[in-house]
């Protein structure tokens, strides 16, 4: 693997002391207020120069003879890193919904066997494994008392004799709320059932331990600050002869001098679930991504995260917006808050913080209420979570927003 120079080693504290770093690094910071981190990043400028210079060697040469310097291996250990996981135990399989999608797909289970889900997390989570009523599995939605908060208790209570697997998301895209994997994973593990994660929401923003997790799938393009479409897919290594690939090519499966064998031979460890060539240009930033956030250190992150939700919170509950979860436990906060505010069209709202160069995503729940999602990282600025608050008082001000 080649080492490329770097101007210095990054640190919070370095990149928000030093607006021409920060700038430089973090490009989109030059025109914009960027607080959309749980929908789909900005690149920093590492990651686009890794990329650019992969590029430049596939002008010239075998695209992948090129990547070579990019080290496939050293890809899966800088994953592994992050995940406190093993090298082996890391497959480079693009999309979470891709991810999720093989293990549902792949995990063996019988008809009559039940799983647990929870019907209003992200799709990408929900529908490979409602998909599995087909095959005779019973499929059960977690009930909770509020939307995305979910707890030990919740999970305990509707498991039964008769549940394989729960499949649930370490963080609720919509309302911040994330999962304490740790514990639950431990539980569900004492009564032998499966624990599928899917961890694009802390992955890269909150230490996300694999130690009681069977499966995690995580895509880049969120926290990790990589390009969409360079996910990494976790399997726990004493689990992978028993999941059965469903795409099989020329990688995953024994093809000496690529002449098709007679049986079918996968590799000991996750390369199993990486069925043909690689998206190369798109690892070649996921390597980027992953070194930086390595090279802050993902306790440093998610300590800044936290700091900066306070002051979002406080902010809004002064503006009397009605927020998801604001004073949930340290165990269960993230750095996605999402508000809404009674009688005012949401949309519109959040046009007009786009308008003024201020970037947040607009979702909403089952009943079609709309919110306003903030969600900053760690190079985000103090200064820039104020301008956000004075301009959204500035437009509430104008009252303009009423339905």
């Amino acid at each position: 693997m080649e080492n490329y120079p770097k101007i210095q080693k990054l640190t919070i504290q370095k990149i928000l002391s030093d607006e021409n770093l920060r700038q430089s690094e973090f490009p989109v910071a030059q025109k914009k207020i960027f607080l959309a981190h749980a929908g789909v990043c900005p690149l920093p400028s590492r990651v686009a120069a890794a990329i650019t210079r992969y590029l430049n060697c596939a002008q010239t040469d075998d695209q992948e003879e090129s990547f070579k310097l990019h080290s496939l291996y050293e890809i899966r250990k800088s994953a592994a890193l992050i995940l406190n996981a093993r090298p082996e135990e890391i497959a480079l399989v693009g999309s979470t919904s891709v991810a999720l999608s093989i293990i549902a797909a792949g995990v063996q289970l019988n008809r009559g066997d039940n799983i647990l889900i929870y019907h209003d997390d992200y799709p990408s989570n929900v529908y490979p494994w409602e998909n599995l009523k087909e095959k005779g599995v019973v499929v059960n939605r977690l009930k909770t008392a509020e939307t995305g908060k979910i707890t030990l208790q919740d999970v305990l209570n509707q498991i039964d004799e008769k549940t394989r697997l729960v499949a649930l998301s370490s963080c609720h895209f919509l309302s911040g709320w994330r999962l304490e994997i740790g514990k639950i994973g431990q539980e569900l593990r004492n009564r032998g059932i499966l624990f599928c994660v899917d961890g694009i929401q802390t992955v890269g923003a909150f230490p996300t331990s694999i130690e009681h997790v069977d499966f995690l799938a995580a895509d880049a393009h969120k926290w990790l600050l990589g390009p969409c479409g360079a996910g990494i897919l976790y399997i726990r290594k004493q689990l992978q002869e028993s999941i059965r690939p469903v795409l099989l090519g020329w990688h995953n499966v024994r093809c000496p001098g690529f002449v098709a064998q007679d049986e079918i031979i996968f590799p000991d460890d996750a390369r199993k679930f990486e069925a043909g060539t690689h998206p190369l240009i798109l690892l070649a930033g996921l390597k980027a991504s992953l070194d930086l956030i390595n090279e802050i250190g993902i306790e440093n992150i998610s300590s800044e995260l936290l700091r900066k939700r306070r002051i979002i919170v406080e902010a809004l509950i002064n503006l009397n917006c009605d927020i998801l979860h604001p004073n949930s436990g340290l165990e269960n906060q993230s750095a996605i808050i999402s508000f809404t505010i009674p009688g005012m069209n949401m949309a519109v709202i959040h046009k007009a913080l786009a308008e003024a160069n201020i970037i947040t995503s607009l979702r909403q729940d089952r009943s079609s209420r709309k919110f306003i999602r903030v969600s900053p990282h760690f190079y985000n600025t103090d200064k820039e979570l104020n301008t956000f608050a004075e301009v959204l008082y500035s437009i509430l001000k104008k009252g303009n927003y009423s339905f």
